[in-house]
């Protein structure tokens, strides 16, 4: 650590074991300081503490902050997109002359046998930064920070931080040589977070969300003490809100242009694409010229607010004037014959629906000018139905005026129209899926998920917290989707090809190549790659009755049964070729659904429902059922077409009165490859939700879920409709989990075994223990037995989740490989691949005494094994 005044604190950091005595750092006139490294560096971008701190300490050097951090980064490993630029091209982009370098904490969890190559690595890294010269000013200079540790939360669903920060201290320690020997400036983060996650503890405070990452308080917390190892004093003090707002706005104005969304077709394969710019024969134009004129517009839009920050920093201000952006070049659309828009009544007329249903206009741009390209949608607790609506799609430009935006619709006066909306979440950029979490909302913002509240009750968004950083968002098109809830209260999301995740987690940084759907659960943080495999493009995920996921790939509308291909395997493996549960008539889909509604006759229950928007525009309607171990689709009588061209249904849920509700696209022009990114026909003004309904069949009674006492949610788990369960255990979150878990011990001792329902009730209960993340053996082992084997093959898959906190698991998997139905049997070989053991794999080859002919297999029970040997083969050797 740097030099400092002595005080208190310099000898407890002393007794800590942090080093106390390099020279200061100085910083020059104009210096360029850029930040490298992981998740800990990427997020102090956008609470700016530290930068704020630095600025107000050295207001007349002008100086210049650039974030080029990304979450899951190691010293020898940044996992970026095609064409985006090595760390070595960024530095050179942003004439680094200081940089600070974050490191350590992805590394830390190869533990013992990584330390030695982490060794290497860094001494390499440090020798080579330093012999660098980005500015074309000479050698920078290089300050390394090693990782903070991991917080003890009070929180139980957090796990104990003891053997992370084992790991932590021998990487710190290796940090601290290497910067002494290298003679770097080394600022030990590990012990004085560990000093601030006490002082806070005291306090009955955290600092951290998730045990790993700071939030805004840890962040405020960390900087000052930071500023005082860099530079030997007590960092400023007072009210710095001002000049923390200018830098935040330019950090959010840096963060849109090196975060960029759509990379492919800014830098990546996709910006070679050219098109006529003035009708047949003209000179063509890339993607790649006019999104790099945006780049550079973004570029002068950052320096414009640096100048600000100058200002502000001398007890100043300046009005940021934009007037200064570099052209952006104009050209013709390659499709100038545009199908006028029909109203969304007329549209109606143009629409062909199955036998005894009607449609009807819910909401259009027409009264509500914000409800333009709505891209996902969903019901809350209170019956209101709130929409995604993408209106920069594919992305913003760096002039918009207007964003995107989260928003809710009511029909207030009960006629099937929406009469009020309310803006939850504006200024948005590609905000391509949601969902519902406690009293919030899990938005998609990538790279990152957000968690976003309404503190004041006032309707509109003002508390957020970033919980997953690293989604990427290479082509805006594959960017997370189609949020949904599993029974058991984890949300999905998703990549499609071209993208680059990585994200840090308290077991690892979990990375993925091209495409992969993951399992995200909210309440423990636990984050993990579901289902990786060669999709296109992953959208649409619903789960049925029992728990069992159809997953769809948009871009070929190939669909899945999804209990077969989601079985662990160890990154960059992805699972091998799978066939198709339903064989699609047309293609592609952006969003799919799964009829659930008394509403409708018996025939509907269980449809699978599956959006189209080119081949054909409409909603297939599906028979799905049972085929051996798993399930397979019959197509029947569309739910809906129509023959208007700039028809296109993007998303389908049922409703809280039982009918179906139906987004409606309304593009001309939707695909990426086939027009330029920025042609001028891609409309931002049209949207329309439509809603059918089954004539001559009463609407159901909307269930009262909202603000109800958890005995009353618990009765409405026994609803036949999935949506009103969810939405049910979406309140019950609200709720202190051990009240809910003892009330729901209580209700289910109270069912009716004689009710045909009564499994399924009770494997509601076994779910809402699983959404709470407290285990019940005695119940989950009931469960395991049941007499439906729906509800054993559904407690397998919670087996499965549950496998390090029940007693002797694989015993418990054991018995259902060897169970009588074969759904069950593959539930069981699935969850075998999750454990490390070869006895895992001796016990799911058992599956083939089970079968008929073991040399003819059930064709998904075949499948899981091969996959589910070959995450084990490496524990058979």
């Amino acid at each position: 650590m740097f030099m400092r005044k002595a005080s208190h604190l310099c000898a407890l950091l002393s007794v800590l074991g942090v080093t106390v005595g390099a020279e200061t750092l100085t910083l020059n006139q104009g210096d360029h300081i850029c930040l490298i490294g992981n998740a800990l560096a990427d997020r102090m971008q956008h609470d700016g503490w530290l930068e704020t701190l630095i600025y107000a300490r050295f207001p007349k050097q002008d100086l210049v902050f650039r974030n080029l951090a990304f979450p899951g980064d190691e010293v020898a490993l940044r996992h970026r997109s095609e064409n985006f630029g090595s760390p070595d091209d960024w530095l050179a982009k942003t004439r680094a002359d200081v940089i600070f370098a974050f490191f350590g904490f992805n590394e830390s969890f190869k533990g013992q046998a990584g330390l030695e190559k982490f060794k290497q690595n860094l001494d390499k890294f440090l020798k080579e930064t330093k012999a660098r010269n980005y500015s074309g000013k000479g050698p920078p200079r290089l300050v390394l920070f090693s990782p903070i540790a991991n917080e003890k939360l009070r929180d139980p669903n957090y796990p104990d931080p003891k053997n992370n920060n084992e790991s932590l201290q021998k990487y710190t320690s290796v940090m601290a040589e290497l910067a002494l020997a290298n003679e770097v400036p080394f600022v030990n983060l590990f012990s004085l977070s560990q000093l601030l996650y006490a002082q806070a503890a005291s306090h009955e405070h955290s600092l951290t969300f998730n045990g790993l990452h700071l939030t805004e308080a840890g962040d405020k917390a960390l900087a000052p003490e930071i500023f005082r190892d860099l530079f030997g004093e007590t960092a400023p003090s007072g009210n710095l809100e001002t000049l923390r707002a200018a830098v935040n706005e330019k950090n959010a104005e840096w963060h849109a242009r090196y975060r960029t969304v759509d990379g492919y077709n800014v830098y990546g394969g996709r910006s070679k694409l050219t098109f006529p710019s003035a009708g047949k024969d003209s000179p063509l134009i890339s993607n790649h010229q006019v999104m790099q004129e945006e780049m550079a517009q973004r570029d002068v839009k950052t320096e414009n607010r640096d100048k600000r920050i100058w200002a502000v920093a001398k007890w100043g201000d300046l009005k940021v004037d934009d007037s200064n952006l570099p052209p952006v070049s104009k050209f013709q659309s390659n499709k100038p014959d545009i199908t006028p828009y029909l109203s969304g009544e007329e549209a109606i007329k143009h629409m062909t629906v199955s036998k005894g249903c009607k449609v009807t206009l819910f909401a259009s741009e027409e009264r509500f000018p914000e409800l333009a390209s709505p891209v996902q949608m969903a019901f809350d607790t209170k019956g209101r139905l709130w929409v995604a609506a993408w209106r920069s799609y594919p992305e913003r430009t760096p002039t918009s005026q207007i964003g995107d935006s989260l928003l809710v619709f009511e029909d207030t006066d009960g006629d099937g129209r929406a009469d009020k909306v309310t803006h939850f979440l504006d200024d948005l950029n590609c905000p391509t899926g949601f969902q519902f979490y406690q009293d919030g909302v899990l938005v998609m913002q990538a790279p990152d998920l957000w968690f976003v509240r309404d503190t004041d009750g006032d309707g509109k968004a003002d508390w957020k917290e970033r919980v997953l950083m690293g989604m990427d968002s290479a082509d805006s098109h594959h960017t997370a989707n189609s949020m949904v809830l599993d029974p058991g209260g984890a949300t999905y999301l998703s990549d499609g090809v071209f993208h680059r995740t990585q994200v840090e987690t308290a077991e690892g940084p979990v990375r993925n190549d091209d495409a992969c759907i993951y399992r995200y659960e909210p309440r423990t943080g636990k984050f993990e790659r579901y289902i990786p495999y060669g999709f296109a493009n992953p959208h649409g995920r619903v789960f049925d009755y029992w728990g069992n996921d159809l997953i769809t790939d948009a871009t070929g509308n190939a669909n899945y049964f999804g209990p077969a291909f989601s079985g662990h395997l160890d990154y960059p493996a992805k699972h091998a070729s799978m066939k198709e549960f339903w064989q699609r008539p047309s293609r592609p889909c952006p969003g799919t659904g799964i009829i659930s509604s008394r509403h409708f006759p018996e025939e509907f229950q269980g449809n699978f429902l599956n959006c189209n928007v080119i081949g054909f525009q409409g909603i297939f309607r599906v028979k799905v059922s049972e085929d051996g171990s798993g399930l397979k689709g019959e197509t029947i009588e569309d739910l809906v077409k129509s023959d208007d061209p700039n028809f296109r249904p993007s998303a389908v849920s049922v409703a809280p009165d039982g009918s179906l509700y139906f987004l409606d696209w309304a593009k001309p022009l939707i695909g990426h490859m086939q027009h330029h990114i920025r042609d001028p026909n891609r409309d931002k003004s049209h949207g329309r939700i439509y809603r059918i309904t089954y004539e001559g069949r009463p609407l159901l009674k909307p269930a009262k879920i909202d603000g109800q006492p958890i005995a009353a949610l618990l009765d409405l788990l026994k609803e036949p409709e999935n949506d009103v369960r969810t939405r049910v255990k979406i309140e019950l979150g609200k709720h202190e989990s051990a009240e809910v878990i003892a009330a729901v011990k209580k209700w289910a001792a109270k069912l009716d075994p004689s009710d045909p329902a009564c499994e399924h009730q009770m494997m509601e209960a076994l779910w809402v223990h699983q959404w709470h993340n407290l285990v019940d053996e005695d119940l989950l082992k009931r469960m395991l037995r049941s007499p439906d084997y729906h509800a054993r093959a559904a407690a397998t898959r919670v087996l499965c989740y549950w496998r390090d906190r029940v007693k002797d698991p694989l015993a418990l998997v054991k018995a259902q490989v060897n169970d009588e139905h074969p759904r069950v049997r593959l539930e069981a070989v699935r969850a075998c691949s999750f454990f490390k053991s070869s006895e895992a794999a001796e016990i799911a080859l058992e599956v083939l005494e089970k079968e008929a002919d073991p040399n003819k297999p059930d064709y998904y029970i075949k499948y899981c094994l091969d996959e589910t040997m070959k995450a084990l083969d490496k524990y058979t050797r």
